[in-house]
């Protein structure tokens, strides 16, 4: 029998085969607490389930990853678990028209955060429980069709540990000592769930009148560790809520249709977020210990409307197979930027998604793997590589055009028939291409063809002339693509134009929008302009693409970016220029240059925080070694200048003292942190709050100024789940060749850390200003990674096969050596292929930037 991994035509024979009437689940979760007497500590998970099959007679298999089954029944027929189930699928055989199917397991607690996964607390020695299924993990939890066109309602129930409560999708009442939830409508299995433990939990309402004159009220409700709760800002997760429902009401017109609304905030979580219907859960990190900035609040507000417009786009009607992941993650990514700009205070969203989560798809669009937004998913662990930078910010890039391209009320209207249409069924592209030409009158079969078929990112250059008066004569854009993705795309862009003003401010003053299409498309408005000093090519940001600029526009930039008014228009000359960096086209210490010269002028601070990464990934990765130390020099002298300057108290101030923690590589550094840690030293308005002081130190471990003892004094100063996770990832970090094995041994060797704790080891072994302490672990990496992927989880394979890989040892040796494991392993698991050639890729592009910066000094 096949493992662990479904393929999609397996999935398509078994839809056809199979209809699911329903199921009901009964865990006993008990043995939670208490001492185990064996591992995998296990606890008693009983499915039922009811099924039809249009071919009696046939045969078919049911999904379940579990240590031991106790026992099976198919149709009133006691099975032998040692002849039907192999480990991960239980063989039907002779299936009838109508079948029932009980199957009594005792599935594994999980500590990769896949599956049912339990988390002790440090602080109270309390249990936390939750589950993680997308893609395919409520197999190590219940008996189940693991694939998403598979739908039927649930029945769950859960019998606890005394004084916990439980929540699953369905509204909960204990009785008799169980857990037992109303039945859920028709849904996937992937987005069931279940939290249970002690948590701290608060309550909300939401009521609102609908057109019918009826009224729909929506239980609310938002958990945590009661170790966070002193931290928990409950209230302001409710205002976005309610936002949120509000504004999804008035543009879908179809109720909210999962009864009640909890929000879990859990730990150890792999991801930011998932759209259980009716049980969200988030990672608990969002439940700030420390002061942020409003970036934070932001990104969180961003989240929480992005798993609220999952309710529609993605549990009420969902993909059929994984190919179509983008019919949900685009669409919420896109609702989770357009629903926070529209409903909450959050205002200047477009921003962040412009400098920010474009920037991931167009690093995913220039990789090997790229892929079209429907993508081809062969099989379940394609899928799980696949929740990547294209299928979100690419796809909820094109679908913001095309909002630009059909209209906002036709594209919100066609949403609406899309939802009534298909409302608890299973989705293809030519389902919500069809309501949206209804709607728009626009072929969207072409347009498909170009944006959701094709891979790749196209770039746009102005071209431009002007007379003897300086006026423009012409100005034309230029699209080009990539070699190994030659497709020019039809875009829809603006194109701005801006000059000096007498104040020293850069404005627009002239704009144009035009439908951008093959090589070269003059833009014929904008002929006898006066002459600009800044050509702004998808100024305002409707389109998809990498802007390039003409040499005037680069030179005003190197001068005076800081001075460009509008801060959507400066975030996407940052971007553009950070692509450029990428790209090999400038220079990094240019790049650093710039940030160093007009960074402290940022007023948006999500973009200030994303160039302060930009700057150090451009030191680290892209700058030329020989620069390295008079980069470092710049970087962190910059950073506390402007940290001295910044107001006191203000989220500018802490965000430059983060960064200068960060780049700090003097002797004089060093000791200021430690004064700020000690208090021997003081900026006026720092609050060193215990998060800071966890940022400030993990820099002095790494350059071995904060010893084993500090760092568990520290700990116990800060005895918590986040502050054992930083204590991990400080040690790891010491410059000691015991610590760096000691730290590869516990990731790569054993299996006894939690998924968080992997990667707090992994994220504090591989420092940059220890680039020769690690370098004898490249050769040990190859050796050893198709073993970790064969013998880890899923998850825990991709956290060791990215954040392990080499990338430091940046050179031509390096290089070679993974071509040299991709070409004597041509048939180990594609899913892990790809992730060597992805980081393959990124290593020759850091050694191509690393050439360019090396140039600049010639």
């Amino acid at each position: 029998m096949p493992g662990e991994n479904l393929s999609r035509d397996e999935a398509r024979e078994r839809a056809a085969l199979l209809s699911v009437d329903g199921y009901e689940v009964s865990l006993d979760l008990r043995s939670a607490v208490g001492e185990s007497g064996a591992e995998p500590r296990t606890f008693r998970s009983v499915t039922t389930v009811r099924f039809r099959c249009s071919e009696p007679g046939a045969a078919s298999f049911a999904d379940l990853i579990a240590p031991s089954v106790t026992a099976v029944s198919l149709n009133g027929v006691d099975l032998d678990p040692s002849e039907v189930f192999d480990g991960s699928r239980v063989t039907l055989e002779d299936l009838r028209e109508e079948n029932e199917l009980v199957v009594d397991a005792q599935c594994a607690y999980s500590r990769t955060g896949e599956g049912m996964h339990r988390f002790v607390d440090p602080e109270d020695g309390e249990v936390y429980l939750y589950t993680q299924y997308e893609p395919a993990d409520s197999r190590r939890v219940m008996t189940c069709f693991e694939q998403p066109d598979l739908k039927a309602p649930f029945r769950m129930e859960v019998t606890a540990p005394e004084g916990w409560t439980a929540w699953s999708n369905g509204v909960g009442e204990l009785a008799d000592g169980v857990w037992r939830f109303a039945e859920t409508k028709p849904i996937s299995s992937y987005i069931t769930a279940f939290v249970a433990g002690p948590y701290h939990y608060v309550t909300d309402n939401y009521t609102r009148k609908l057109a019918d004159g009826t009224t729909l009220e929506i239980p609310l409700g938002a958990m945590c560790r009661k170790g966070l709760a002193k931290h928990f800002d409950a209230d302001d997760v409710f205002l976005i809520t309610k936002q949120g429902l509000d504004f999804f009401h008035d543009n879908f017109d179809y109720p909210y249709p999962f009864g009640k609304y909890d929000q879990a905030f859990v730990p150890e979580y792999n991801l930011g977020a998932m759209e259980n219907p009716g049980l969200v859960t988030f990672r608990e990190e969002y439940i700030f210990r420390g002061k942020v900035t409003s970036a934070s609040y932001e990104r969180r507000a961003n989240v929480i409307l992005h798993e609220m417009a999952h309710m529609w786009f993605g549990d009420l009607v969902t993909m059929q197979w994984w190919d179509d992941l983008w019919l949900k993650e685009s669409f919420a990514d896109f609702m989770g930027s357009f629903s926070m700009v529209e409903c909450t205070r959050f205002t200047n969203g477009w921003i962040t998604f412009a400098n920010n989560r474009k920037s991931w798809a167009y690093r995913a669009d220039q990789l090997p793997s790229t892929h079209p937004i429907t993508a081809d998913i062969r099989d379940l662990e394609d899928a799980k590589l696949n929740f990547d930078g294209i299928t979100y910010a690419k796809g909820a890039s094109v679908l913001k055009q095309l909002v630009a391209y059909a209209g906002q009320d036709a594209f919100l209207e066609g949403a609406r028939r899309y939802f009534k249409r298909h409302a608890y069924g299973n989705t293809q592209l030519g389902d919500l291409l069809s309501v949206l030409e209804e709607t728009s009158g626009r072929d969207m079969a072409a347009w498909s063809r170009s944006w959701l078929q094709t891979a790749g990112v196209n770039s746009l250059t102005p071209v431009v002339t002007y007379d003897a008066a300086g006026r423009v004569t012409e100005l034309a854009v230029v699209q080009e693509a990539a070699a190994s993705h030659p497709e020019l795309r039809p875009h829809r862009v603006a194109i701005g134009l801006y000059r000096r003003t007498p104040s020293g401010t850069v404005e627009r003053y002239a704009r144009a929008e035009a439908d951008v299409d093959g090589p070269r498309t003059v833009i014929a408005e904008l002929a006898g302009a006066e002459r600009p000093d800044l050509i702004l090519v998808n100024d305002d940001d409707l389109t998809y693409c990498k802007i390039r600029f003409d040499e005037g526009s680069l030179e005003t930039l190197r001068s005076h970016l800081g001075e460009v008014s509008d801060p959507l228009a400066r975030a996407l000359c940052w971007s553009a220029l950070w692509n450029l960096t990428r790209d090999g086209l400038m220079p990094a210490r240019d790049f650093i240059s710039l940030v160093m010269n007009f960074a402290g002028r940022e007023t948006d601070i999500g973009v200030l925080q994303m160039l302060h990464t930009w700057a150090r990934s451009a030191l680290v990765n892209y700058a030329a070694p020989a620069w390295r130390p008079t980069g470092e020099r710049l970087l962190a002298e910059g950073a506390l200048r402007e940290l001295r300057v910044s107001e006191p108290g203000s989220q500018e101030q802490l965000t430059w003292a983060r960064f200068f923690a960060s780049v700090a590589s003097s002797e004089a550094d060093y000791q200021l942190l430690e004064g700020l840690l000690d208090s021997s030293a003081s900026i006026d308005g720092l609050d060193v709050d215990q998060e800071m002081r966890w940022a400030f130190l993990e820099p002095l471990a790494s350059a071995g100024r904060a010893s084993e003892e500090v760092l568990s004094a520290e700990l116990a100063r800060d005895d918590t789940a986040s502050g054992k996770r930083h204590q991990v990832r400080c040690l790891a970090a010491r410059p000691s060749e015991a610590v760096k094995a000691q730290a590869w041994a516990s990731v790569v060797e054993s299996d006894a850390l939690s998924n968080a704790l992997v990667e707090a080891t992994i994220s504090g072994f591989a420092q940059p200003s220890q680039r020769a302490l690690i370098a004898p672990y490249a050769p040990k990496y190859f050796a050893a990674i198709e073993r970790v992927w064969a013998d880890r989880s899923i998850q825990i394979g991709m956290d060791v096969v990215r954040g392990l890989f080499p990338a430091l040892q940046d050179s031509v040796e390096t290089l070679a050596a993974t071509d040299d494991w991709l070409s004597s392993h041509e048939t180990a698991a594609p899913a892990l292929r790809r992730l060597v050639l992805e980081a393959r890729d990124d290593l020759a592009r850091v050694l191509r930037g690393q050439a360019c910066d090396a140039g600049a000094a010639v």
